[in-house]
């Protein structure tokens, strides 16, 4: 069995247990998961073992003119393609990062540190992520405390305009990525969204449904914004959630 610590109201960190369900049912194809007070559980794996095998699939561009944006494919033992960001794939306005920043570089670095989040808390492990060309990696900013510090309106000024080194939540950024290829919030409006967290163990199949609230009161429904974080209005980044109508069962 699988217990991760989740914060409901960090769509980052929701998303990422959905990402963790992607590659645990990918090994353990009778796996369930659920939500669990402040725990996600999935009832077949270890997550060790998911964790190790996630840090060493190849992770190759599917378009090799497109650095940016490019479809990417998790290798064996999974064989993942992830495009959800691209159109008529997804929801390209849940994508957070823009043009300047490169999707296969970011998560490849992210990739390489998940073996370490297991003694650092997991999706609490935040730090300044190096890449292999000993440069600073930016995070695509799906992990809402990193989104939060990052809104000029917040803090005042564009952390981003000054290149200033802020830490990245690797295992929040990599499962995220993963997670939004089958997992999708539903839209409320423009780069607004919410998510059910369900409480019922559930097949995978279902548990996408119950996310994007096929089924009522099933969990606590909660509902967030992919907010612009600079000036330009380009880049943007998940904003902390909030329960709707008081709902926090």
């Amino acid at each position: 069995m699988i217990r991760i610590d989740v914060d409901l109201a960090n769509p980052g960190q929701f998303f990422g247990c959905c990402g963790v369900f992607e590659l645990a049912h990918r090994l353990w194809p009778d796996a369930t998961a659920h939500f669990e007070a402040a725990q996600f559980v999935v009832s077949t794996g270890e997550l060790t073992d998911l964790l190790e095998r996630a840090s060493q699939a190849p992770l190759v561009n599917l378009n090799v003119r497109d650095t940016a944006a490019s479809p990417m494919q998790l290798g064996e033992p999974f064989d993942l393609r992830l495009d959800w960001w691209k159109a008529g794939a997804g929801d390209p306005s849940l994508k957070p990062w823009a043009g300047t920043m490169l999707a296969s570089r970011i998560a490849r670095a992210m990739q390489r540190e998940l073996v370490d989040t297991l003694n650092k808390g997991f999706f609490d492990d935040g730090h300044v992520v190096i890449g292999s060309d000993g440069k600073k990696v930016e995070p695509y900013y799906f992990d809402a405390r990193r989104g939060a510090n990052a809104l000029p309106l917040d803090v005042g000024f564009s952390a981003d305009a000054l290149s200033m080194e802020t830490i990245a939540f690797p295992a929040t950024e990599f499962f995220t990525l993963v997670g939004l290829q089958r997992f999708r919030p539903a839209v409320l409006g423009p780069r607004v969204f919410q998510y059910r967290a369900w409480r019922t163990p559930l097949p995978i199949a279902l548990a996408a449904l119950a996310t994007v609230n096929v089924f009522p009161d099933t969990g606590p429904l909660l509902r967030f914004e992919n907010s612009f974080r600079t000036d330009r209005r380009k880049h943007k980044a998940f904003s902390p959630a909030v329960h709707m109508n008081g709902d926090q069962k």
